[in-house]
């Protein structure tokens, strides 16, 4: 009986360092596969999106079928592959494309990026605004045989669009909602705390409050309110309605209602108010008012 176990235990102790050697040569060749594949992708990527190469898009580095998941519908070939990321090549200037980690075994690769770039020609329709973005994403890929067989990547469109221009911040309107909630509590601070520290602020050309155009930064703009408070008895806003725009700018239309110190006069004006921001701060304010009322009721 204990010689049996014995050789039973043996049998086993050599069937198990057999499949671990075999594990270990298949992990080993495995690693190998994507050492290579990781060191032929980066300069791939590098070729043709930093140096602008699209003829890298070829069948040398790409399988014929290179497939980019996408929806509704897959990319597939590589002439489809090539004139999709042609775009990128037409519709930035001064581009740099980081590949800031790329990890994986075997054929599967991840690529965590970041593209920046300036916005100067044609993007996918798109005309060149010359806004400039700064984006980062991930791309899962697989390769076959060295080559780049597939690819899918996740990023944030919107945030996208938005550093183009195309779409606006949807908690712009929000701000500038918040910043006429504070001036009609006359929490001024807080409007303030609302404006970038490089605000264009402009009155409209005729209002007695012009003659400082522009105001620029947050304590020219709270200079200039202070002023507004000096000369009347009470100035609110009424009939106030927010408009979304493009291009991260919300248009005002409104009613001035107030009362002059100076001449006693009452303040029944039509106005509209254009805000533009950029990463939730306002960089920029313009009235459109009617200047010949604000003109004769200071007088």
């Amino acid at each position: 009986m204990k010689i049996t176990n014995f050789f039973t235990i043996a049998a086993f102790a050599i069937f198990l360092s057999a499949a671990l050697t075999s594990c270990n040569n298949q992990n080993t060749a495995e690693n190998a596969q994507g050492e290579a594949n990781l060191k032929m992708y980066t300069s791939v990527w590098d070729d043709i999106v930093n140096k602008g190469n699209i003829d890298a898009i070829n069948e040398t580095n790409f399988t014929e079928d290179i497939t980019m998941i996408l929806e509704p519908e897959n990319l597939v070939g590589i002439e489809a592959f090539k004139a999709y990321y042609q775009n990128f090549l037409t519709g930035f200037s001064d581009i740099e494309f980081t590949i800031n980690e790329c990890f994986g075994k075997s054929n599967k690769l991840v690529k965590q990026w970041t593209f920046a770039g300036k916005h100067t020609g044609n993007f996918f329709g798109i005309p060149a605004t010359g806004k400039s973005v700064n984006v980062s994403g991930m791309t899962l890929t697989e390769m076959k045989d060295g080559k780049i067989a597939q690819e899918q990547d996740f990023m944030d469109n919107m945030v996208f669009m938005q550093q183009l221009g195309v779409l606006s911040n949807p908690e712009n309107l929000s701000i500038i909602d918040d910043l006429y909630e504070n001036f009609a509590t006359g929490d001024i601070p807080n409007v303030i705390a609302a404006l970038d520290a490089k605000v264009v602020w402009n009155e409209a050309e005729g209002n007695p409050l012009a003659d400082g155009n522009p105001y620029i930064g947050p304590d020219a703009v709270l200079a200039l309110f202070g002023r507004l408070g000096a000369d009347h008895e009470y100035f609110k806003l009424k009939d106030l309605q927010l408009h979304e725009m493009s291009e991260n700018q919300i248009l005002s239309t409104l009613r001035y209602d107030g009362k002059v110190k100076k001449t006693g006069k009452l303040v029944d004006a039509q106005a509209a108010h254009l805000w533009t921001l950029k990463d939730g701060k306002i960089t920029a304010f313009q009235q459109y008012a009617d200047t010949k009322q604000l003109a004769d009721t200071a007088k």
